[in-house]
């Protein structure tokens, strides 16, 4: 997101990440508003399941109710994994994001912004992240990310990525984003995405199992959003999520409801 005259902010622009999480949670449920996709179908979609042309909502888990059921999916998800991960809560400098269909949690995704408090990644890999920062990079990472998959879709997980970057990237200027995976579902990240991996293998102690951190330079993601957002039609055979990302269009849309709370 190079040019910043496309987002007619004002002065809410200004605002640090502590003031932001206070503005999203505080102000109205409805400052980030659902968002109801309609997907269309496109060329090689006759054969997705009914899930896949259902509507969903995205909404931010802004109360203790909405982060226990985020929370409940990723246990349920990992558990199934036999990954051990310890209930989730509201904390500062990090949002969550859910999705839901007919009220039903079928994804989350928690965003957290490098502020005082430092990163989940600082654990394992204070070494790398303290790198970009020398660099005068602005750091984010994505944590408790699972989607149940008889329920979920491509859609669901570009979405939730979507609105992450445009909290990540438009709203808090972030120029990089981390994530801390399995060795085994690394490649997905590598291929759908575009990150690379950073740091080796480590025990994660948040999930007792060995994970790898990996980054996306969020230009990149520019990038990919410039070129496949909305092209939803053109997604069969490809081996990337940015075709079932919003379109640009909808992209400044959707980063204007957010700051005002329509």
């Amino acid at each position: 997101m190079a040019e910043n005259s496309r987002f007619p902010f004002g002065h809410n622009w200004k605002k640090g990440p502590d003031e932001w999480d206070k503005t999203i949670i505080a102000v109205s449920p409805y400052v980030l508003k659902d968002l109801v996709l309609a997907p269309e179908s496109g060329p090689g979609e006759s054969e997705q399941s009914t899930v896949e042309q259902q509507n969903f909502k995205i909404r931010l888990a802004h109360s203790d109710e909405r982060v226990n059921h985020a929370s409940l999916l990723v246990q349920r998800m990992y558990s199934k994994k036999g990954y051990d991960v310890p209930g989730m809560k509201k904390m500062p400098d990090r949002i969550t994001l859910m999705a839901s269909q007919n009220d039903i949690v079928v994804g989350t995704i928690t965003l957290g912004i490098d502020s005082g408090n430092g990163l989940l990644a600082d654990e394992n890999y204070k070494l790398e992240v303290d790198k970009l920062r020398a660099e005068n990079r602005r750091v984010c990472e994505l944590t408790k990310f699972a989607v149940d998959q008889t329920r979920g879709s491509k859609r669901v997980l570009a979405a939730l990525f979507h609105i992450a970057y445009i909290y990540g990237r438009v709203l808090q200027k972030q120029t990089d984003v981390v994530i801390e995976v399995t060795p085994k579902h690394a490649p997905f990240y590598r291929r759908m995405l575009g990150f690379e991996q950073m740091g080796g293998e480590r025990l994660n102690s948040r999930v007792n199992t060995m994970g790898v951190l990996l980054r996306l330079e969020i230009e990149y993601v520019d990038k990919q959003i410039e070129r496949w957002g909305g092209k939803t039609e053109q997604a069969h055979g490809t081996r990337s999520l940015y075709p079932y990302f919003f379109s640009k269009a909808d992209e400044v849309g959707i980063a204007q409801r957010l700051l005002n709370g329509e």
